[in-house]
């Protein structure tokens, strides 16, 4: 598997800082943005919200980041993440959403903010946390002001002095017993970042009386999952505790067993598809990654390889379940995913109606005014189906890669060019085309 940025920056900067020597010496390294951005943006570089999102240097000498100041971090043998509880017994609540609103749909939930909002007008917040009057107060990013706390490491605790560091807080509640401060995510995941949740609640545990409810919020398949946490020891990072969850759900019209063995009469039997036979484990994941795919419009393996919590094997598993099962359509132009959006817009300006009227289908300027990537014709399906035969087929797919990158500047080294590899099967990869 290839490197990402990430893996190859941070590379470099272990290199020249001599990290892992200096972490073999004192247990820690303390390294600034300025050092970071050298090579890569700080930003980019130090957000993991999931152990599958370690750089390779990271997850191989088990070290992890934390930040300590606006510009600040420290690295080391730190045990920053924590596993969801897995308990698929929780009993799913109905609740209903307000009908006379417009402005906010919980059938099409694509934000995190969208989550939080749908939760709280459809009073999930005030169910869980039983408020009766909850006000949203506090959300967005702020300082951390300073505090210190101990974390496990490979060593014993290891102390850490927090200075001005930015938190992030999704949304905050406050009731008449309680501030709630709530992580949201609108995609399924097995652990979490605890930095998520400790720095907001050591933050506001300096400035009010009333008591701090970290609270964990998950979104996918039309399902809102609340964990609430408790720190045992407020200056313990990994002292946290899962005191409560729950699952709501909007209630709709439901069908019964009839109804349920009409669909299975009528369903017709296909053949078995020339895919890969799916080796996913959760259908919650194949669903959670048609909402991503609907979400984005294009999203290369990479994105969500980095941006959720699936690794790159995970990536492939669940993307080949979703086409074994027909509900993810990798379609005509498979190697961006851009199917419906480059054909159809093709289409139209072939036919060069109305204000399409004179345009060139051929003119990569057309597609880039609307969003969508454009493919040329060496890399499209015909084409390659036409090709799908011949020895050189994993050559071709290659060199369409190449090509899409050239015509599509943000793609530049997202898309594999992997086919040519003399040890793939040509015969099989044929066979896709």
């Amino acid at each position: 598997m290839s490197e990402s940025k990430n893996d190859l920056a941070w590379e470099k900067i272990f290199e020249k800082h001599r990290i892992l020597d200096m972490i073999s010496k004192d247990g820690y390294y303390k390294i600034l943005a300025t050092q970071i951005n050298e090579f890569r943006e700080a930003r980019l570089m130090t957000k993991f919200d999931h152990k599958s999102q370690l750089p390779k240097l990271f997850a191989n000498n088990r070290l992890s980041v934390l930040p300590t100041s606006r510009g600040g971090y420290v690295i080391g043998e730190f045990e920053t993440f924590c596993n969801f509880n897995t308990d698929d017994d929780i009993e799913v609540s109905p609740i209903e959403f307000p009908t006379f609103l417009e402005s906010l749909d919980y059938s099409d939930i694509t934000s995190e903010a969208t989550v939080i909002n749908c939760a709280f007008v459809s009073k999930i917040l005030h169910n869980f946390t039983e408020e009766e009057n909850l006000f949203p107060t506090v959300s967005g990013r702020m300082r951390s002001s300073s505090f210190s706390f101990n974390i496990k490491s490979s060593k014993g605790p290891f102390n850490v002095y927090v200075e001005n560091s930015q938190v992030e807080i999704d949304g905050g509640y406050e009731g008449d017993n309680s501030l709630c401060l709530i992580e949201a995510k609108n995609y399924i995941s097995d652990d979490f970042l605890v930095r998520q949740l400790y720095y907001p609640y050591r933050l506001w545990s300096g400035k009010i009386k009333k008591q701090v409810r970290p609270i964990f919020l998950t979104y996918s398949n039309g399902v809102f999952h609340l964990r609430e946490y408790r720190f045992s020891n407020a200056e313990h990072y990994n002292s946290l505790v899962c005191i409560k969850q729950r699952k709501y759900i909007v209630q709709e019209g439901g069908f019964n067993n009839e109804e349920l063995s009409q669909i299975i009469n009528t369903t017709e039997t296909i053949k078995e598809p020339e895919i890969p036979f799916p080796q996913a484990d959760n259908f919650e994941r194949v669903i959670n990654l048609c909402e991503l795919l609907k979400q984005k419009e294009f999203i290369s393996k990479e994105d969500i390889t980095q941006n959720y919590d699936f690794d790159a094997r995970q990536t492939d598993y669940y993307s080949n379940a979703g086409k074994y099962l027909g509900i993810i359509d990798t379609g005509k132009d498979s190697l961006t995913g851009q199917k419906d959006a480059f054909s159809e817009l093709y289409d139209k300006l072939q036919e060069g109606r109305g204000e399409y009227e004179g345009a060139n289908p051929e003119d990569a300027d057309e597609y880039l005014a609307h969003n969508i990537f454009f493919v040329p014709e060496e890399a499209r399906w015909q084409f390659l189906q036409d090709r799908a035969k011949q020895p050189t087929i994993g050559k071709l797919i290659d060199d369409a890669m190449d090509a899409i990158e050239k015509l599509n500047s943000s793609l530049k080294g997202v898309l594999p060019k992997i086919y040519a590899d003399p040890e793939l099967n040509k015969q099989r990869l044929g066979r896709t085309y």
